[in-house]
């Protein structure tokens, strides 16, 4: 089973210098097969700084990266195959596409990584499908489309490398509502139907409570909590203190729980509270029957 393991990540910006800015203290954590992983933390807590560590971007200043079991330090190992296995979508990936059209935009990747010409176009095929994309889009610019649609072919184009891992950086930063749920279902779609590991970068925390099965939190460059988003979001207040905060439908269920309505705390989602509500008029409504 595929895996990638941060073993006591340390690492330090500028040493030594008036700009030394200790990043990463200790993080340790493990991604299985099929996962779908949210992590979240404020501005600076070493989100990005971390998640460029995992496809060796960056080297730690300690600690190990895991890939397959191998550490992607050990000698002779081969960093342009990692970065094929595990795709890094930077916030804003539409400002790398360059090419004339579409299509070739997508080819980009796999014809890097050597294929033939017809596996390539194969691939870029295949990667425009997985994002909802048809032919009527190969011939396009990408500069002649919307918002969301450029963040899809930019995503297509890190899956027509054939990753085995996906680490989205903020996919839905800058978009409006309807291209901020497409793009999240279409990543969704890749994670359950298609078992690609997902690891979502996000500040929405609506965003993290309704897709993902996990959410990891880095306060001032430490993994704080580590567990499913019922299970993290019950610490609101100390995510406050942390600059971050739960879904709004948190506050609103600690607000019915003080005025003693015996709901879940541990709901994370309008649906889930939605659901709960009406169960307890359905039971109030059996008793008076």
């Amino acid at each position: 089973m595929m895996s990638i393991k941060a073993i006591d990540l340390d690492y330090t910006y500028g040493p030594g210098t008036a700009f030394e800015h200790h990043v990463l203290k200790h993080v340790n954590f493990e991604i299985k097969d099929g996962e779908f992983v949210g992590l979240i933390g404020h501005t600076g807590s070493g989100k990005s700084t971390l998640i460029q560590h995992l496809n060796g971007l960056i080297k730690a200043d300690s600690g190990d990266i895991l890939y397959h079991g191998t550490s992607i330090y050990s000698e002779g190992y081969k960093l342009r195959e990692l970065r094929g296995r595990v795709g890094l979508v930077f916030q804003y990936p539409e400002h790398q596409l360059f090419e004339a059209d579409v299509f070739s935009d997508v080819c980009f990747g796999p014809k890097n990584l050597g294929c033939s010409e017809e596996e390539v176009k194969k691939r870029a095929r295949h990667a425009l499908s997985l994002v909802g994309m048809d032919e009527s889009f190969y011939g396009r610019s990408p500069f002649e489309l919307s918002g969301g649609q450029k963040r899809r072919v930019a995503i297509a184009g890190v899956l027509a490398m054939r990753p085995e891992m996906m680490i989205l950086d903020e996919p839905t930063a800058g978009l409006d509502p309807r291209g901020r749920d497409e793009i999240l279902n279409q990543i969704e779609r890749l994670n359950r139907q298609h078992g690609l590991t997902i690891l979502l970068v996000s500040h929405s925390m609506e965003d993290v409570a309704r897709y993902v099965d996990r959410i990891m939190v880095m306060n001032h460059g430490e993994k704080v909590f580590d567990g499913p988003p019922r299970e993290v979001f019950l610490h609101y207040r100390e995510l406050e203190s942390m600059g971050l905060a739960a879904p709004q439908i948190t506050y609103v269920v600690q607000g019915l729980r003080e005025r003693g309505i015996p709901i879940d705390d541990s709901i994370t989602t309008v649906e889930e509270a939605r659901d709960a509500i009406l169960s307890l008029l359905n039971k109030g409504g059996n008793k008076t029957q």
